[in-house]
């Protein structure tokens, strides 16, 4: 009797470390499944069946939006990641629409006095957090503060300035139907005019920026952007 009482609490420490290696396992099967969930999820899934991940495009969402952008075109380093972000800055050579150059670090010695030609077409692509959308603002905003009189059209783009003592003061708004275009534009001064047109894709508002200059061929502006669309987004 004795003997059998001293074996069995000698066995009694195997038996608890078997009883804390059980959840432990398991728990490191839940991680593991966890793991891979998120990786699935932040996978591409629009390629084509079959077709090689490009790994000059990124995945990123953006609004729990999924945009497929070319690596090149992200402006910011640390912006240069696939997954969830609440933001990021793209750049794209106009009218190619091939990812834009980078930014230059400049100095005082490098700096050139001469005016630079901006061919770049610029895309800020953000979570929306419910804020009013493009097309309501354009509705119910714009209008409170356009100056009096009807807007002046030319080649099916009408313009409008916005009065002087509105929130767009020394801005104009530019709209055309077919193909359809929405821009808020600075006016030349010491620097270029520089054009916003805003549209909404799921939780992400797209802003385009782009130099007042190309309105003059605003319908080439606008078609580019759509195929921008196009491009990162797989509706």
């Amino acid at each position: 009797m004795t003997l059998l009482s001293v074996s069995g609490r000698r066995r009694s420490p195997r038996g608890a470390r078997r009883g804390h290696a059980v959840p432990m396992l398991l728990s490191m099967a839940i991680g593991g499944a966890a793991i891979a969930a998120v990786s699935y999820l932040l996978w591409p899934t629009w390629t084509a069946s079959g077709d090689a991940i490009d790994p000059s495009n990124l995945p990123i969402s953006v609004g729990s939006t999924i945009f497929n952008v070319p690596t090149d075109s992200v402006r910011m380093k640390v912006q240069r990641h696939t997954g969830p972000q609440d933001r990021v800055d793209l750049s794209f050579a106009y009218p190619s629409l091939t990812p834009g150059e980078q930014p230059r670090h400049v100095t005082a010695d490098t700096v050139e006095t001469a005016p630079q030609t901006i061919e770049v077409l610029f895309l800020s692509v953000a979570a929306h957090n419910d804020a009013l959308s493009p097309e309501e603002r354009e509705r119910t905003i714009y209008p409170r503060y356009l100056a009096a009189g009807a807007a002046r059209g030319n080649d099916g783009l009408s313009t409008q300035p916005f009065r002087d003592n509105s929130p767009y003061a020394n801005e104009d708004l530019f709209v055309a139907a077919s193909p359809r275009l929405v821009a808020r534009c600075t006016r030349d001064g010491e620097t270029p005019g520089m054009c916003l047109s805003e549209r909404r894709i799921g939780g992400a508002d797209l802003t385009f920026r782009f130099p007042r200059s190309w309105l003059a061929d605003w319908r080439g502006v606008a078609t580019a952007m759509d195929r921008l669309v196009a491009q990162i987004h797989k509706s």
